[in-house]
């Protein structure tokens, strides 16, 4: 882990883990502290001004930062029907077939590494190796809302229509971007996310962990 000053009311923290340390901080509840945005591999806590950098850098440095299956509550379940215009494409990058294609994605266990891209995109980490492919050569224009897509090491749903790059394995119907709902993403960083399979006439699932 390394701390650096990123002006005069801020840290730059880079770690491996930058959930955890997100969640740690969080629990601190310190009033000196105002946003706390984790990344890919970095962490940023914006202080309010006057704050002991020093001490705070101290204070980062000794925190105990719990595994991933030690998050609370119950994972977010986001029914999934497979129907991607990339699954068979996946499916023959990998060597596999659709079924196991879709067999691997449900059966991993990912967390919210962080949000970043657009409102709500959740970079999910824990994807099965063997489902480890690169972006698509040419991004599409216009991805739907409830994408469930795949790209490199992370899984993802696409929280509202957007251009995008990754491969498409299905949709969800269950919205994880509302501007209306407290708080209005569905997924925060170190949350436990879970795919289930459903068959195209399902209707709506209803809401996560419900099932």
């Amino acid at each position: 882990m390394k701390v650096r000053r990123a002006g005069d009311a801020a840290l730059l923290i880079e770690t491996e883990a930058p959930h955890r340390l997100h969640a740690a901080m969080r629990a601190l509840a310190l009033p000196e502290i105002v946003a706390i945005v984790p990344g890919a591999r970095t962490v940023l806590v914006t202080v309010r001004p006057g704050t002991g950098l020093d001490h705070l850098g101290t204070l980062v440095g000794e925190l105990p930062q719990a595994e991933p299956h030690e998050s609370d509550g119950d994972p977010v379940r986001l029914p999934v029907v497979y129907d991607g215009e990339d699954l068979d494409e996946v499916a023959s990058l990998t060597g596999l077939s659709r079924d196991e294609v879709i067999e691997r994605h449900t059966a991993a266990e990912y967390v919210v590494a962080y949000l970043g891209f657009s409102p709500g995109f959740g970079y999910l980490s824990g994807l099965d190796e063997a489902l480890h492919v690169p972006r698509r050569d040419s991004p599409r224009t216009a991805v739907p809302a409830g994408s469930v897509a795949i790209a490199g090491p992370y899984g993802a749903v696409y929280p509202s229509r957007s251009p995008g790059g990754w491969r498409l394995l299905g949709r969800t119907t269950l919205t994880l971007w509302d501007v209306d709902r407290d708080p209005p993403s569905l997924l925060s960083p170190g949350a436990r996310v879970r795919f289930v399979a459903e068959a195209a006439d399902q209707g709506d699932p209803g809401l996560p962990g419900s099932r």
